[in-house]
């Protein structure tokens, strides 16, 4: 694989890289190759009952999958991988290898795979799917140098050199000529068409390496189950295509009860031999593995082991145990119970009456491909079965899953009834639950619903979970206390199926469900498997619909007090250039910019012209309705002031009138494909100067700063930020690697970001300005007690949301695996936090579903609706600034004359008169303010205006004074010791 190609994610707001190159590795040539892949698996229409990913080892040696993974990336998605290992398994020249996956509730049934498994649930259309020796999660929108092998299909963001066609419900897609072709062009290499899974017992290939010596291929059943005191048998066969199979031999150990019988040689090369494996009734309970040894008339063998396990009755909570895994894992058992739920053709089993030890469950979960032995079985029924006891690990997943799977057997005997049991939240302890019915007993609230679309699930909580750095220091004791109360305080509600749900469940009437509404009594069996972004948690398949309630409203923007709005607003990756190669203007062969390179590959955001109407769209409704005087932009196409100015042109439309201008880019926006930039409403301020950045190489996005005047002449800089993100951690070493604490990677990088805006970039602008009100805003990519912030604040910059939002509750602009917490800030210089109304985030997009937003082809149901929500995945942020206008000393332009001071006795009060002449022959502007600096100590001018540096002073009448013109005021003064009443007057001009 030579030519990978990744158009970074639309949604993403963290800097995947591309890599330039793949590492060599023993794959590198490429011979392991994905052959065939059918995402539609148990979906309305579908040909089959479940997903598949096909390998083909189109080399001419064998060739080994031990050490290698598959991933699997939905297309546009910002979760890492799904990841499963391939097992220690040789592929011969032109052989192929199946992998499936769980079954769905429509279509034809087919059968396992060479690997079966769970892990993956792929989009119908489009996701992608790479090989790679890397065992951990892969950051999505990157190709990384793990990866041997990559198909990138539909609209998928990655892939080799272009992506290949679109399979359907219907279509899988194939690598051409039976899997040999790979020309590093996922588009020339694959074609949509019939689904025809292959596997290692299907017929070998050539890729033109010469004659390929075909092996014996069998066919022999992984477990033999049996019951006590029954006899139980199962064939096998064996195949080679240009020899006879001609015999068959037990090799392992003799056991009495175990035996071959009918042995049936092939007719000639190519046919089957078969012969029966038989336990008779006299077996005692137990596991015996049997190897069967067939042989050809060309020296060939080949063997296979059939594990026979003989099953005596055991109730549930027997075989659950009481510790991490099963008693009886990996044995045949036989046990009875009450179906409580079903999942396409597998079902959970309850025991109806318990064990009444708290620390066994009384569920299990029965994994069934064989729709025939689910035939007639529904809720409440009581079944016998006899199956394989797993202990099932998902993909990422720290523990296991007692489950039961490989059924031989599935009996109705009667029928029964199960109360659910009440469990609550926050519980460390959901194990003893498995597989059981449950009633939650608290109201629970959604924390995290990005899933909701691609999955169908939502993160439940007992009340909002705040990200633990953002409360607390990282890395101290407070921060890892939470982090362990969130880890016990989490549940997931799934909704029953195990693909893309065609309609997106749990969505209110106005199309949303918003994290922080609640869901009361929610009621389901309790499992446990993978979930979105990777990993796997306790789930709720529900029994019962659930109760939501709006809890979370969709609010307007902020009401601040008056004063000069500043907003900072991330918009998504607002791109004029789209990944098709075309822009708004409808140009075709376009590219964006990224160092020297200028390509298609490097857009962001919208794929075509209709997303970008609609991201368009939703963005131009948000800041209108911020109606903000500054606004601060984030992730926007870094193109000089192409982006930007089509933004302010449709702002001002949707507005109907030129409210708002673009500041003109600085010198240096960086070699990104991203920048920030400002857009400003001349009506209000005024700009002072050109934008300045810091064109550092510490900084990957420059920050840009602005000067502005507002009507009362008062000024103040806002600098806009974009720090480097905590994801895409290849490259990254010593303290920029994920410690574990919650800072994720690239701490240091933010780090050295903010001591270089400290250290020089504000002291610059404070230079260039001169005017010490700086105010600091953009997605820091930092939460609230990191280093970065913590950084900032020691250096003296005063946090606003810590200021004005904490004491109202939890603050927070984004959400990531479940937790809230705030990426984006407003810190104010001291003298201009002085000045600072208030501030506050609006709640407009982190707690909306990613899938309302403007990407199209993601769902099957397309529930984007025109507004100012899920307009990006971060809040803005909203400061209201009562700037102080600039105040000057006019006392030498004046003559002041005081008259002496009398008592008056009935008062106790002494008063006197100041009169103010203008002498300098021009107009004093007004408002004037005498002040009395030095006052006697213990006298107090009790008519005071107010104070400005420890010394009262009196407002002039009448605003300014003209030329010549003269203006008297009396002083009023409590002076208890009868001190001598002695002052300086001094007279300013200027607003307080």
């Amino acid at each position: 694989m030579k030519n990978l190609v990744a158009s970074i994610l639309p949604r993403r707001t963290l800097l995947a890289t591309l890599l330039a190159g793949l590492a060599a590795t023993a794959y590198a040539d490429n011979n392991l190759v994905v052959s065939q892949i059918y995402g539609a698996g148990g979906n309305n229409g579908a040909t089959y009952n479940r997903d598949f990913i096909e390998l083909f080892n189109r080399s001419a040696e064998p060739l080994s999958l031990s050490g290698l993974y598959l991933h699997y990336h939905s297309a546009t998605g910002s979760g890492g991988s799904s990841v499963l290992a391939l097992p220690a398994e040789t592929l011969e020249p032109g052989q192929y290898y199946l992998v499936t996956f769980a079954t769905g509730s429509n279509g034809s049934a087919l059968d396992n795979g060479d690997l079966d498994s769970r892990a993956f649930s792929m989009g119908a259309g489009a996701g992608r799917v790479s090989i790679s020796t890397r065992s951990t999660s892969i950051p999505a929108g990157s190709a990384d140098a793990s990866m041997v092998e990559i198909v990138g299909f539909g609209n998928a963001n990655v892939f080799e050199t272009a992506a290949a066609p679109s399979p359907s419900a219907t279509t899988s897609i194939s690598r051409k000529d039976a899997g040999c072709l790979d020309t590093d062009n996922n588009s020339l290499d694959f074609t949509a068409g019939t689904i025809a899974p292959r596997r290692k017992s299907s017929p070998f290939a050539s890729c033109d390496n010469g004659p390929v010596v075909a092996p014996i291929v069998l066919n022999c059943p992984a477990n033999l189950p049996a019951q006590q005191g029954s006899a139980a048998s199962s064939i096998l066969q064996a195949s080679d295509k240009d020899s006879t199979v001609n015999n068959a031999t037990i090799v392992s150990a003799a056991v009495a009860g175990i035996s071959l019988s009918g042995f049936t040689p092939a007719s000639g090369a190519g046919g089957s031999a078969s012969v029966t494996l038989v336990a008779d009734a006299s077996l005692a309970t137990g596991n015996y593995p049997v190897k069967v040894r067939f042989t050809n008339d060309a020296g060939q063998e080949a063997s296979c082991t059939v594990n026979v396990g003989v099953a005596g009755q055991l109730r549930i909570p027997q075989i659950q145990g009481s510790g991490a895994a099963s008693p009886y894992a990996n044995t045949v058992q036989s046990t009875e119970g009450v179906v409580t739920a079903r999942l396409g053709n597998s079902f959970f089993l309850q025991d109806p009456v318990g064990d009444g030890d708290p620390t066994t469950s009384d569920g299990i979960y029965v994994f069934n491909n064989n729709a025939a032995l689910a035939t007639g079985i529904a809720v409440g029924d009581r079944v016998q079965l006899t199956g394989k006891v797993v202990e099932y690990r998902p993909s990422g997943a720290p523990r296991t899953y007692t489950e039961f799977t490989e059924l031989s057997a599935v009996n109705k005997v009667g029928s029964g009834s199960i109360n659910p049991t009440n469990v609550e939240l926050p519980n460390a302890d959901l194990a003893r639950y498995e597989g059981m019915l449950v009633r939650f007993v608290t109201p629970l609230t959604v924390n995290q619903n990005k899933y909701l679309g691609e999955r169908g699930e939502l993160t439940l909580s007992y009340g909002r979970r705040e990200n633990p750095t953002n409360r607390h220091p990282a890395g101290s004791p407070e921060a890892a206390a939470l982090a362990k109360e969130n880890a016990a305080n989490e549940i997931v509600l799934d909704d029953g199926i195990f693909s893309t749900p065609a309609v997106i469940p749990y969505l209110f009437e106005d199309g949303t469900v918003r994290a922080g509404d609640t869901v009361s009594g929610l009621t389901g069996v309790l499992d446990y498997g993978a979930i979105g972004g990777g990993g796997a948690a306790f789930k709720v398949q529900p029994t019962e619909e659930p109760r939501f309630s709006r809890d979370n409203p969709r609010s307007a923007p902020p009401q601040l007090p008056a004063g000069v709005r500043v907003a900072s607003a991330n918009v998504l990756n607002f791109f004029t250039t789209f990944t098709n190669g075309r822009d708004a203007w409808g140009r075709t062969g376009q590219g964006c910019t990224v160092g020297s390179t200028t390509t298609a590959g490097n857009c962001r955001g919208a794929d075509n012209q209709a997303e970008f109407e609609r991201q368009r769209n939703q963005i131009v409704a948000s800041l209108k309705a911020l109606d903000a005087d500054v606004v601060g932009l984030m992730e926007i196409q870094n193109n000089g002031d192409v982006a930007v100015g089509y933004l302010v042109e449709q702002l001002n439309a949707a507005i109907g009138q030129p409210t708002y201008a673009v500041v003109p880019a600085p010198a240096t926006t960086g070699t990104d494909a991203i920048r920030v930039a400002m857009i400003y409403k001349p009506a209000v301020l005024t700009l002072q100067g050109g934008a300045l950045s810091d064109g550092d190489r510490v900084n990957n996005r420059p920050p840009m700063a602005a000067t502005f005047k507002a009507a009362n002449g008062g000024k103040f800089s806002v600098v806009v930020n974009h720090f480097k993100s905590k994801g895409g951690c290849g490259g990254a070493t010593g303290g920029d690697q994920d410690p574990g604490n919650g800072q994720g990677c690239w701490d240091t990088a933010r780090l050295n970001q903010a001591k270089r805006l400290t250290g020089y970039f504000l002291p610059q602008v404070v230079q260039a300005s001169g005017d010490p009100d700086v105010l600091v805003i953009g997605d820091l990519n930092a939460y609230a007690f990191e280093n970065p912030i913590n950084h900032l604040s020691a250096s003296g910059m005063v946090n606003q949301i810590e200021r004005f939002v904490r004491p109202a509750g939890m603050p927070y602009s984004y959400v990531f695996d479940g937790t809230a917490g705030y990426l984006d800030h407003a810190l104010a210089t001291n003298s201009l936090s002085a000045q600072v109304a208030g501030a506050a985030e609006w709640h407009n997009n982190a707690d909306e579903p990613e899938t309302l937003d403007y990407n199209l082809g993601d769902t099957p149901q397309d529930p984007y609706r025109e507004g100012a929500y899920r307009a990006s995945d971060h809040d803005p942020v909203v400061v209201s600034l009562n700037l102080t206008a600039p105040t000057v000393d006019v006392t030498a332009s004046v003559k002041i004359v005081r008259s002496g001071v009398s008592l008056n006795r009935a008062t106790g009060k002494y008063s006197g008169t100041v009169s103010v002449t203008n002498t300098s022959g021009a107009a004093l502007a007004g408002p004037l303010h005498l002040h009395l600096e030095g006052l006697t100590a213990g006298v107090t001018l009790d008519n005071r205006s107010g104070e400005q540096g420890g010394a009262p002073y009196l407002t002039l009448p009448g605003g300014g004074l003209a030329p010549g013109a003269t203006v008297t005021v009396t002083t009023v003064f409590s002076n208890p010791a009868k001190a001598a009443i002695n002052y300086g007057a001094k007279l300013v001009s200027g607003t307080y």
